[in-house]
């Protein structure tokens, strides 16, 4: 399925459309864009005609001290049957030999009043946040002290449950049940909730809730950075647990691997508290600040001291 044509770019943006209606619902599948300096200068033997086309006044001024004849051929071989637009920056008059060529291939023609470098960027920035890698998750995202916390495991296992205590404790709801997540860098993975369930909670006996309504505007985020996964599971006895903390375990998630705890889960336990306690834990983590390893190290430190005073 297509994500994003021309036409929603001009859309987006209120961009003026010059010529080539046509070939406003071409597809665009790539969020790079393509300065075609080179192009006007006659080598197109790696032009990537896929990619959105900018003429800035660089390329313009360059192409207008040519001859009409030479400025014809390079613009219908710029304008081809896969690409899905040409944008002219700073409101610039475009070229007659511009606007033929577009009319023979149905090029769209689209100009902006807005600098090269910040048109480029910002269409660059939208396109890459449509055509993002994306998949879906079963589990409750919230925002706790900041960090994204995806919590997940099987179902009945009371994620929703220690959502709702969460909220109530004053952190922020982003999705529950299903998680839409997008990569946006290497490792940089965003999750939301689908439109039809956003800032809706489903508790088991009582239904679905609407966070927003109960708790206020404060208790709900539309979308929020994955910075840590935890699963829960059912306790198993035979299971050995993590006691220390020195273990790190990730979960790979589209391209990005992020860090992962496994809470298990038995009467008594108090899930909220434990969950808030091990985001607030994350932190301190990423300034800097291991508790863990600065038991094992102490230890260590202890152990080394016995076995010299016994020597």
């Amino acid at each position: 399925m297509v994500k994003v044509r021309t036409k929603d770019v001009i859309e987006k943006f209120n961009f003026e459309l010059v010529c080539g209606e046509e070939g406003i619902h071409r597809p665009i599948t790539t969020s790079d864009i393509s300065r075609p300096g080179l192009e006007m200068a006659g080598y197109f033997a790696h032009y990537p005609s896929e990619r959105l086309q900018l003429l800035g006044r660089t390329e313009l001024s360059f192409i207008n001290a040519l001859a009409p004849e030479v400025r014809k051929e390079r613009f219908e071989m710029l304008c081809t049957d896969i690409t899905p637009g040409v944008m002219i920056s700073r409101s610039a008059e475009v070229p007659m030999e511009l606007i033929e060529a577009s009319k023979e291939s149905d090029v769209p023609i689209i100009r902006s009043h807005y600098k090269t470098t910040r048109l480029s960027s910002r269409v660059t920035n939208y396109l890459e946040s449509l055509l993002a890698p994306t998949t879906a998750v079963h589990g409750v995202l919230v925002d706790i002290y900041g960090v994204g916390v995806l919590i997940t495991g099987k179902s009945g296992v009371g994620k929703s449950e220690t959502a709702l205590e969460l909220v109530k404790r004053g952190h922020r709801l982003v999705a529950d049940d299903c998680v839409e997540i997008r990569q946006e860098d290497q490792d940089t993975l965003i999750g939301s909730a689908p439109e039809l369930i956003q800032h809706l909670l489903e508790i088991r006996g009582l239904g679905i809730i609407n966070v927003m309504t109960l708790f206020g505007a404060g208790a709900i985020l539309n979308s929020k950075k994955i910075s840590l996964v935890i699963v829960l599971e059912l306790w198993d006895p035979k299971k050995v647990y993590d006691r220390l903390g020195l273990e790190e375990e990730k979960m790979r998630i589209i391209d990005a691997d992020i860090p992962k705890i496994t809470i298990p889960v038995r009467p008594g336990r108090n899930l909220a508290v434990i969950i808030e306690v091990a985001a607030m834990n994350f932190r301190l983590k990423r300034m800097g600040v291991n508790a863990a390893e600065q038991f094992s190290n102490r230890l260590t430190d202890v152990i080394e001291e016995r076995e010299h005073d016994d020597l």
